[in-house]
């Protein structure tokens, strides 16, 4: 029921929209330049004392280098999938969570829906960057799963409350009480009638998460409390910031970095926008018009 419904999707062009493209095009570029950047161009120049420190852009630097003589260039394609796995394992991790328990809160409901609910609403409530930065501050985390596991314990409540809504819904439709008068289980019907109807849901809450997950690191990151040994754009602000490159007017370190952070934030909001139409008709119908 769920692959005709989704298939549907597809054969009406709501795959096809602008905001879809552009954002998966802008991923993927990310993610190719990631594995395949550093395999042509190799990490001889990201050593330390590599180059000359602090050169400026030139035809043997396209982005100048660093105080520490490494090529900013080459840099930058050793920390593009570093950057990214950061914000698809929190995503992944958070989604994850947040499905089952969206799941099992809006399909159970009692006790089981209060107390999923309760605690959900209390940990949106907490400033998460201040204790994020607590608790990395006290693991100091020494690899990038590590961080993206931090940064995932305050993102989940966000999928959580979109899945529950959903599931809410979706727990009174007709195929349900069919599936009950068949025999199937209460888990049978919620992993296997009710989840499959979510899934553009689940696909937005992971790219919308996937952002919060990179925003929340590279935070972390420039006050010093990621990985020190791992390239990442993170890892490059947090050097810049350190070394004053602003006040020097070493702008072909810091600009780069931000510059990419904020493309990759356009490419995942307008991935988010594009799911939004798939599960959302009325979007569709107004993107349409």
């Amino acid at each position: 029921m769920t692959i005709v419904k989704v298939a549907s999707f597809a054969k009406k062009g709501v795959f096809h929209s602008w905001p879809m493209s552009v954002g998966v095009t802008i991923i993927v570029t990310f993610l190719v330049a990631g594995v395949l950047g550093p395999v042509f161009i190799g990490d001889e120049s990201i050593e330390l004392a590599a180059g000359e420190f602090k050169a400026g852009v030139s035809s043997e630097h396209y982005l100048g280098t660093d105080i520490f003589g490494r090529d900013i260039f080459t840099f930058i394609f050793h920390a593009l999938l570093p950057t990214l796995t950061i914000g698809i394992v929190a995503g992944g991790v958070a989604t994850g969570v947040g499905v089952v328990l969206g799941l099992v809160s809006g399909y159970t409901r009692g006790p089981i829906d209060t107390l999923i609910r309760g605690v959900s609403d209390v940990t949106m409530a907490i400033p998460s960057l201040a204790v994020l930065i607590v608790i990395a501050a006290y693991i100091r985390a020494t690899s990038i799963e590590m961080m993206a596991l931090v940064v995932a314990l305050f993102a989940w409540p966000w999928a959580t409350r979109v899945i529950r809504a959903q599931t809410l819904t979706l727990r009174e439709k007709p195929f349900v009480t069919i599936a009950k008068l068949s025999g199937e289980g209460d888990m049978e019907i919620v992993f296997k009638q009710i989840f499959p109807n979510l899934l553009p849901y689940v696909m937005s809450a992971f790219a919308g998460t996937v952002n919060a997950g990179i925003l929340a690191a590279v935070g972390l990151q420039i006050l010093g409390l990621g990985p020190v040994d791992i390239p990442s754009l993170g890892l490059m602000l947090d050097e810049s910031y350190r070394a004053g490159a602003i006040i020097r007017g070493l702008w072909w370190w810091w600009l780069p970095p931000t510059l990419l952070l904020a493309l990759l934030f356009i490419g995942v909001f307008l991935l988010t926008v594009g799911l939004d139409e798939i599960a959302n008709p009325r979007l569709k119908t107004q993107t349409r018009d």
